[in-house]
This record gives C-alpha cells, structure tokens and sequence, in this order.
C-alpha cells in the first residue's frame, strides 16, 4: 500500500509539473527574459563606467577622452535608475565585473596613447550595437512596464553613444592611417 500511494504521489507530482508551465509559459519566459536583460543591462553598464574611467586617463586622442567622459556620466545615471527598479523588483545585480568584461579591461589596461585609442573605440562601437538591439529588443517585447520604459527610454542615448562611439572610431582609425609626408 505505501508504495502505490508513493507511486501515485510521485506519478501526481509529475502530472502536476508537466501542466503547470503550460498554462503560463509566455508570463514565465517573459519575466526571466526582463529579469535577464537586467542582469546583462547592469554588467554591460558597469563595464562602461569602468572603461570610460579607464579612457580618460590613458587615451591619448581628445575625441576619445570625452568619449569616456560621456560613458561615465550616462552610464553612471542608467546604472542609479536601473539599481532602483531592480531594487524594487528583487533583483540583486552583479557588483563586480563579468569574464568578458574583465578581459576586456585587463586586455585594454595594458594600453597606452593610440594603441588604446584604436581598441577602446572598436571595442565601443562593438558594445554598443550590441546595446542598441538588446534595448530596442526590450523597449518593444518586455513584459514588465518599468523594465519595459526604462530601455525605452534609455534607447535613444545609447543610439546616440553608437554614433558618437563610430564617428570617434573613423577619426582615430583616420589618424592612424595618415602618414606624415
């Protein structure tokens, strides 16, 4: 008797999980993907501040410098408002740098003057199209609204970051294919 009530416990469970997602896997699927795209929007947002910080002191190229002075400053003001939406939701985001984005900054530490120029800038325009669709993607299908507005919202300035990190990319590309004559 045990084991068929064990049986039928363990055959009612399965039964039970195997339908349970089918009526809601959209809302499921839905709030992980927000909750995903803030854990990348936050990682991504970081690694920024801590690039831009890096920019400014060892590019050697004006347009990059302020490049990084920009990324700073947006950066740190996406980051304030997604940390309270996040703070709001329970989510708890990463405080500390992921593997890409580490390699990255290790990779472009050891950089000086134009040779961090060229990198940091193709490493920008990278990211940021990389950014730009991850935004729209979520601006346009999210399911949780405050999720949902704040990559509207956040769209327009990393369009922005993206053309400005491709117009700073063509001159130091530009700079460093002109030879002295």
């Amino acid at each position: 008797m045990k084991k068929s009530l064990s049986t039928f416990a363990m055959g009612a469970a399965a039964i039970c999980l195997a339908l349970a997602p089918a009526g809601h896997p959209q809302t499921a699927s839905r709030m992980t993907a927000d909750n995903t795209f803030v854990m990348k929007a936050a990682a991504g947002g970081m690694a920024e501040v801590q690039l831009g910080n890096l920019a400014k002191s060892q590019a050697s190229n004006a347009d990059v410098k302020s490049f990084g002075e920009q990324m700073v400053t947006d950066h740190t003001k996406a980051n304030d408002e997604l940390k309270d939406i996040a703070g709001k939701k329970g989510i708890t985001l990463p405080t500390s740098l992921n593997a890409k984005d580490q390699a990255l900054n290790d990779r472009l530490s050891k950089l000086q003057g134009a040779d961090f120029d060229r990198e940091y800038m193709k490493a920008m325009v990278s990211d940021h199209r990389t950014d730009v669709n991850e935004f729209r993607k979520e601006s346009r299908s999210g399911s949780d609204p405050d999720i949902k507005a704040f990559a509207a919202k956040t769209l327009p300035t990393l369009e922005n970051h993206l053309k400005m990190a491709e117009s700073t990319d063509a001159k130091v590309k530009g700079a460093k294919t002109k030879s002295p004559q």
